[in-house]
């Protein structure tokens, strides 16, 4: 069983661009108004943890995958894969900008359980792309 959330759209700013903002773990609460903030540093094998306005829980996740202007992934969950998150964002040049995918798939044995407790993610989807899309193309 897997339950799973995506969300795409087109950048008019180059993977680069995208890139450093996806990458600036500092300014996130600038323009995804779902994030009160992230503490850690965004890079490969380290822990980050993220504070939603969705949940009063604190999320840490590990960066598993963290290819510069490419795919970065973050995963969580608890020991033993009985509950697993993994969020990928990817990033392809396209049509003279970015192509950006953001899916984040939920799975483990607990997940029948745990799942119930998950709120529809679908609209804070939305709105980090939105915000991502806002602040790659101001350039800001």
């Amino acid at each position: 069983m897997l339950m799973q959330y995506s969300v795409e759209r087109q950048i008019a700013a180059s993977p680069e661009a995208v890139w450093a903002v996806l990458a600036d773990e500092s300014k996130y609460a600038e323009w995804d108004p779902n994030i009160e903030n992230l503490d850690g540093t965004i890079g490969l094998g380290e822990t980050i943890t993220v504070h939603t306005k969705l949940s009063s829980r604190a999320f840490p996740v590990k960066v598993t995958r963290f290819d510069a202007n490419s795919v970065m992934e973050w995963t969580g969950g608890m020991p033993l894969g009985l509950f697993k998150g993994v969020r990928r964002f990817t990033l392809t040049a396209k049509n003279g900008g970015t192509e950006f995918i953001m899916r984040e798939v939920f799975s483990g044995l607990l997940l029948p359980l745990i799942g119930r407790t998950i709120p529809d993610l679908s609209e804070s989807f939305e709105q980090f792309a939105d915000g991502l899309k806002a602040r790659a193309e101001s350039g800001s």
